[in-house]
């Protein structure tokens, strides 16, 4: 039997959810997106692979998930209509687009951009909790910002993998990091000003991007300096850094097949 294979790409809002991927007894996006085809298929059969997972809060403007059919769909913006037509409020369908058997969601190289959006200082409006992580202490942004050029590069992760092991694989390459005010993401209740950090590469593992960002707020708190985040990276590093920081600041952003 012939198969059909179908890249979609979907954003949503993870406050809600308990990540990605499905777990027994908890609501996560998965979950939701699977129930949503099985009602709009209409028993038909089907199989989703998400891209990668992410944790329970963190946000996407734009992840991906492949559809695996024994039967084409024949118009295609009509489905994507039909499929945000039925799927919850804070999840949205963006683009659907069919590709050969060869295609595999997980192994198929990609760049993925991930955004921390934060503010520090003071009490934020409760609003902003879902998108927003508030650093209530000052934070030094500028000494903040150098840390996070630190991360560019080809380094020595080990110390910002959750639970590491002796068996990963530890030197990765950031293709870009900065911290940048952020503009991006805006509303009457945000505060001021607030701020992205911005991180782009191949692949991360567990917790890194909310482990380099707990980092860099006990930089700007004055906790560490920035030869402590230097160290940290080359191979012979053996700290475990212990502040990871809130998941629902974290958005991801993009994902760029290659």
């Amino acid at each position: 039997m012939k198969k059909y294979f179908y890249v979609v790409t979907v954003q949503f809002l993870g406050y809600r959810f308990h990540g990605w991927q499905k777990q027994p007894y908890l609501k996560t996006v998965h979950l939701m997106i699977d129930k949503t085809l099985k009602f709009i298929l209409e028993g038909k059969s089907f199989k989703t692979l998400g891209s990668g997972r992410t944790d329970a809060m963190v946000s996407a403007q734009e992840a991906a998930f492949e559809l695996f059919l024994e039967h084409p769909i024949e118009d295609l913006d009509s489905f994507l209509a039909l499929f945000n037509h039925n799927l919850p409020q804070d999840i949205r369908a963006l683009t659907i687009n069919e590709v050969n058997a060869e295609f595999n969601i997980i192994q198929h190289s990609k760049i993925k951009e991930y955004l921390y959006v934060f503010a520090h200082g003071g009490k934020n409006h409760p609003f902003c909790a879902p998108l927003m992580t508030t650093i209530l202490e000052p934070l030094d942004i500028e000494i903040m910002k150098a840390g996070a050029k630190c991360f560019e590069g080809t380094h020595y992760f080990k110390s910002y993998c959750y639970k590491a092991t002796d068996e990963g694989i530890y030197t990765r390459t950031i293709e870009a990091c900065e911290i940048v005010e952020n503009t991006m993401f805006t509303a009457n209740f945000f505060p001021e000003k607030s701020y992205v950090f911005k991180v782009k590469g191949k692949g991360f593992m567990r917790n890194q991007i909310r482990l380099m960002m707990g980092t860099l707020i006990k930089l700007g708190r004055g906790d560490i300096t920035l030869e402590y985040i230097k160290d940290s990276l080359k191979p012979e590093s053996k700290e475990v850094m212990d502040y990871i920081a809130p998941a629902s600041g974290l958005i991801l952003n993009k994902i760029n097949f290659i």
